[in-house]
């Protein structure tokens, strides 16, 4: 009777279980995401079908993804012998007994064992030592999963003896199949009512989701089970519903419409125009609507060289390395070399100078290329027979490190391309420039000078589509 009474629990505790748990893949076939490590022809899709997991991995990716999901077809498919348990409730005593069965079940069974051990990196470097000699003895093979990086969270002798598999957040298309799935199936989702989700409602939370399959299956429980049917019988999901089930507002942000372009204009123009609150607010939109951080960055860099320049050097340099930061450490936290580079780069004296590269390409355009004069030439090739490179003078072997030589074509001595601004560091630029300068006019009796005017943004603009 007892067994009965088990049997009847469990089936009673499924039933029960969380629309996640529920549709919790059970099949490679049925799971989404992740081609990279598990689609046709992969090396894990392979050794899971083969049932020859020899080796001890260990995924790696953040919540939502798939890894005990992963774990679980790994379960289904398997011969040997499979034991979960997780690093946050079990300890070495745990692991004792689980080591002592698996070594019985192989001495009298030739029966092997994997062991999933839920969120690895929990577990401290003792008892990670604990298990590492039984990995390395084959008694058990480790499928580890975790959220943080197992280079820093795992020792690396375990590391050494593992396949690290990492695990990417759900696009939306998939987040969007997951969402369908659960409300087509009749024995583990809501195939067995009548529900009506609206295209708004669905793309809120494939959107909401950012790529945690468990957050956007929550979600649509949360709407289906709290949302009375009305007079037909039918459960009507709708925009406002959908926000309430994933506890945010929808953001009017299309990211191939007007909303995407306008936002991130507001953003740059705020930085270009050194107003720092307007620019964390725009930047807070883009990113609470899912907007892709590294489309912001490239802007970012971009302004940075457009709108800061030499005024401020460093503003490459910092929104440079908040680019590096990002992809080393991924949202949320990498937020903040973020919003440090946008900060700085708002705070920044401003120069558009580095424009005047657009002039000097319009100069071109204009007027045709010319020749390299013969002493900047390439002096290695053609020195001895055409002269190439003679009479250039090497300005480090001169005081100051500068002297005054021709460079520009003969017939566009005294074009000047480059205004340097008086803000920030380029006010240094500007005064060391006019005496070099000065010092060329003299030198090469220029008396006809042209300063190229900076180029308007429209002009700029249409150059650059130009370029393209």
């Amino acid at each position: 009777m007892p067994d009965l009474f088990d049997h009847a629990m469990q089936e009673r505790m499924k039933s029960e279980a969380p629309l996640a748990a529920r549709m919790r893949p059970r099949t490679l076939e049925e799971y989404i995401g992740q081609e990279h490590i598990v689609g046709e022809g992969k090396l894990l899709r392979r050794a899971i079908q083969s049932d020859r997991m020899f080796s001890s991995i260990i995924l790696w990716g953040p919540p939502g993804t798939g890894k005990t999901t992963l774990a679980q077809v790994i379960a289904n498919t398997t011969k040997s012998r499979f034991v979960t348990i997780s690093a946050i409730l079990a300890g070495k005593a745990d692991l004792r007994v689980i080591i002592d069965e698996a070594m019985e079940r192989r001495r009298l069974h030739n029966e092997r064992t994997i062991l999933f051990v839920d969120e690895v990196h929990r577990w401290n470097k003792a008892q990670q030592d604990a298990l590492l000699p039984h990995v390395e003895a084959g008694v058990v093979t480790l499928i580890g999963a975790t959220t943080e990086n197992p280079y820093f969270e795992v020792i690396k002798a375990l590391i050494s003896r593992s396949r690290v598999f990492q695990l990417r957040n759900l696009n939306q298309e998939e987040t969007g199949i997951l969402i369908d799935r659960a409300l087509a199936d009749n024995d583990r989702g809501y195939g067995n009512k009548s529900v009506k989700l609206d295209s708004e409602a669905r793309n809120h939370l494939v959107e909401t989701a950012s790529g945690d399959a468990r957050n956007a299956l929550n979600a649509i429980e949360l709407a289906v089970e709290s949302t009375q049917p009305n007079k037909d019988g039918v459960i009507h999901i709708t925009l406002d519903v959908a926000q309430e089930s994933i506890q945010r507002r929808a953001v009017l942000y299309d990211k191939d419409g007007d909303a995407h372009y306008d936002t991130i204009s507001a953003f740059i123009k705020s930085v270009r125009g050194s107003d720092p609150d307007a620019a964390l607010y725009w930047l807070a939109k883009m990113i609470y609507a899912g907007e892709d951080p590294r489309f912001i960055i490239r802007r970012l860099i971009i302004l940075a060289g457009e709108d800061i320049g030499l005024a401020d050097p460093m503003g490459l340099v910092v929104v440079s390395s908040a680019a590096q930061a990002f992809d080393f450490i991924g949202l949320p936290e990498g937020i903040y070399p973020i919003v440090e580079a946008t900060l700085y780069l708002a705070t920044a004296p401003k120069s558009n100078s580095a424009g005047a590269y657009f002039s000097a390409m319009k100069k071109i355009e204009d007027e045709g290329q010319v020749s390299v004069p013969r002493h900047l030439m390439d002096g290695n090739r053609d020195a001895a027979a055409l002269g190439h490179g003679k009479d250039y003078v090497y300005p480090h072997e001169h005081e100051g490190h500068f002297t005054p030589q021709q460079y520009l074509p003969k017939r566009l001595l005294g074009t000047y391309f480059y205004s340097p601004s008086a803000e920030g560091y380029e006010a240094q630029v500007t005064a060391r420039l006019e005496l070099w300068r000065d010092a060329q006019r003299k030198a090469l009796g220029i008396t006809k000078m042209e300063n190229i005017p900076a180029m308007s943004e429209e002009q700029i603009v249409e150059m650059k589509r130009k370029i393209r």
